[in-house]
């Protein structure tokens, strides 16, 4: 009997499939990819404890009772190996996820590859920062030298969308060697809804600096709006580090740039440099967003640290007009 085109042409699928499906005896086995550890010598070993601070939030710290919005700022240098043991000191699951470096599934903190973090217990994270090689095909692997971030991805929602809500997340910096190295520890802002590191001016940061010092921005974008991040009287190359590398680098300088979710960058400036001391306010300037309260102050003081008159003139008057409400 002649089988008719349909049923013919399925027979000829099933065989085919049947033989290209090995048998149990036969299944290749399932290898670890290449490269499965990121290190095994890590050069530096860290704790991390998320803790609650009330009113809904929570936050990581270095040491126990020391938690803050953003968590401690994690700094690399490409060639590094970090090992970050987290210690959950609240009752629900949470994580800890690292943009920018490399790692393994094991250190992905995620629900899928069973990287968070059960109350009361910690566990242990590794990132490698890789120095900038060239690949076999003769293309370029730039390294992992950034402005980066980490935060929750567990707590609320698979994408701990209730961890990132509630403050755990903080600024990561790799460093190539021989990058410039700021006078400060960096300066952080976090833009999530209408709010700066989730308070509102006059609550947000004042960032303090003396005139002449190098300091050191990272910006981060969380939540569902998109920023822009403005500083006043000061400018920066739109590249790597905020600063140029010769005379001749044409490299476009700006004062703003527009910030998405999970996006980061930062820069360095020189403090005051041709505008002098002052306080000069750096926020989203997006309009309805500033009129909100995303707004703060980088408060430049004399050489010597203290703060000029106008400068404290200034800062007085804009804790009192943010204090007035916002539309």
């Amino acid at each position: 009997m002649k089988l008719k085109p349909i049923a013919l042409a399925t027979s000829v699928i099933i065989a085919s499939l049947a033989w290209s499906v090995p048998t149990g005896a036969e299944a290749p086995p399932l290898l670890e990819a290449p490269g499965a550890e990121a290190c095994d010598d890590p050069t530096n070993s860290i704790s991390l404890f998320a803790e609650n601070l009330g009113n809904g939030k929570i936050g990581y710290g270095r040491t126990p009772g020391t938690a803050r919005i953003p968590g401690p700022t994690l700094q690399m240098t490409e060639g590094d190996c970090l090992e970050v043991n987290l210690v959950n000191d609240t009752n629900e699951r949470l994580s800890m996820h690292a943009h920018g470096v490399d790692y393994t599934i094991k250190s992905d903190g995620t629900p899928i590859n069973r990287g968070c973090v059960a109350p009361g217990t910690s566990r242990t994270y590794v990132f490698q920062a890789h120095l900038p090689t060239t690949r076999t095909d003769g293309t370029i692997d730039p390294g992992s030298a950034g402005y980066w971030h980490y935060h929750d991805h567990c707590r609320g929602t698979p994408h701990g969308t209730a961890g990132v809500g509630a403050g755990l997340f903080g600024a990561l910096v790799v460093r190539r060697a021989g990058d410039p190295v700021p006078d400060r520890n960096p300066f952080v802002v976090v833009m999530s809804g209408t709010q700066i590191n989730l308070k509102r001016a006059p609550r947000t940061p004042i960032f303090k600096a003396n005139m002449g010092e190098r300091i050191e921005f990272i910006v981060i974008g969380h939540g569902d709006l998109f920023h822009t991040f403005h500083l006043h009287g000061h400018r920066w190359a739109d590249n790597r580090t905020g600063m140029t590398s010769s005379l001749t680098d044409d490299t476009q300088l700006i004062d703003n740039r527009v910030l998405g979710p999970a996006d980061s960058f930062g820069f360095q400036v020189i403090a005051g440099e041709h505008v002098g001391p002052g306080a000069w306010m750096y926020h989203c300037h997006v309009q309805g967003h500033s009129d909100s309260g995303m707004s703060g102050l980088l408060l430049v003081r004399t050489e010597d640290g203290k703060t000029t008159k106008a400068g404290a003139a200034a800062v007085r008057r804009w804790k009192k007009q943010e204090s007035g409400g916002h539309h």
